[in-house]
């Protein structure tokens, strides 16, 4: 069997994603075909949501290319060993953050737009894929990730080895987790003006041992407010992730979400839009998509922005039922929870 044969085969796999086929993106390494068997690697440059889905597609692609010859097919899937960056410097007060790689803002102009679902999701999928991720629910007025964890009745430990106390992150999932909701009752309103809510939502991240990090998500508040200035002005945060609906009334307050990160004094990359509830799909009709909040929207204002359109995340009861019972979509593999994936993968790409 020619190897070049097989790799221009090859040539006509295309990651989902990054839409290159695995040749193109170097992936291939050491075809070989020896004893009836043909073997090659698949060397991904960092930890990929979609691997096993690639070498089902290579093998696929083979055997429909080599249908009348009789031989076995061995690929190696590897990720290559990369160290973790340590920050060149880091601000006085940002100690905790000097083994974090990247650090992003999850913002939305107005609530109820999915925006923690997003976050917690996001940042399950990024575990999966193989990397180190921390959560920090900075919505100081509505925080939800311990519910939608299952983290509720649990309470942070207290570390004060190196000198200060730092709040110890509880590890679910893969993820370590800190929300002002674990220092709180659950029924017990956050009366804050500014300025409180605003250290508040500092000590939710830097007064926390966060360790080693690929990536730190930062869920904010929603709206462009004097607390969200302050936050973006003091911490080394990479990027911000936007999350809207398609509906006009969301859509409006995006501009002003771009507008903050991009404004003078704060300069902030915007690394795309996440539409979510982009249509409805009913379980027992899963080809069907209805426009129930107006019809991409989101791809219209990111067009507007010259920001990328990062996903577009349907609205699936599925993905609502797994948050309130504190197990999100992004834990199972499935159709539903595809979309988070893929947007793992397109953040991991954009950032490193």
């Amino acid at each position: 069997m020619d190897v070049k044969i097989v790799e221009e085969v090859l040539r006509g796999v295309v990651h989902p994603v990054k839409e290159k086929s695995v040749v193109e993106l170097g992936l291939v390494e050491d075809i070989k075909f020896e004893d009836e068997r043909l073997r090659f690697k698949l060397v991904f440059p960092s930890p990929d949501a979609l691997s096993s889905s690639i070498k089902k597609s290579c093998e696929k692609a083979i055997r429909e290319a080599f249908p009348n010859d009789d031989f076995k097919i061995s690929i190696m899937e590897l990720v290559r060993e990369r160290k973790i960056e340590k920050k060149k410097t880091v601000a006085l007060g940002q100690e905790v953050l000097e083994n974090v790689r990247h650090i992003i803002a999850i913002s939305s102009g107005k609530g109820g737009v999915g925006k923690s679902t997003v976050s917690v999701n996001l940042a399950i999928a990024l575990a999966k894929a193989g990397y180190k991720v921390g959560l920090s629910d900075a919505d100081v007025y509505g925080p939800s990730i311990p519910k939608m964890t299952d983290t509720e009745n649990i309470r942070p430990t207290m570390d004060d080895s190196g000198g200060k106390e730092l709040i110890v992150p509880i590890e679910k999932y893969g993820v370590k987790w800190v929300s002002i909701g674990y220092f709180s009752k659950p029924e017990q309103p956050l009366i804050w003006r500014g300025p409180m809510a605003s250290n508040a939502l500092k000590q939710m991240i830097l007064q926390v041992k966060w360790g080693e990090l690929d990536f730190l998500l930062i869920d904010l508040p929603p709206g462009t407010g004097d607390i969200h200035i302050s936050l973006v002005q003091e911490i080394p945060i990479s990027g911000a992730i936007i999350v809207t609906t398609p509906q006009d009334v969301a859509l409006a307050d995006v501009e002003k979400g771009v507008n903050m990160f991009r404004a003078k004094g704060i300069e902030k990359p915007v690394l795309g839009l996440v539409e979510n509830m982009a249509w409805f799909t009913p379980a027992e009709l899963p080809e069907n998509r209805y426009y129930i909040f107006g019809k991409e929207g989101g791809k219209r204002m990111a067009k507007k922005f010259g920001i990328p359109l990062l996903a577009q995340i349907p609205l699936i009861q599925s993905i609502r039922e797994s948050g309130d019972e504190g197990t999100p979509i992004a834990l199972k593999t499935r159709e539903d929870s595809k979309s988070y994936y893929e947007l793992a993968m397109k953040i991991n790409e954009k950032l490193d």
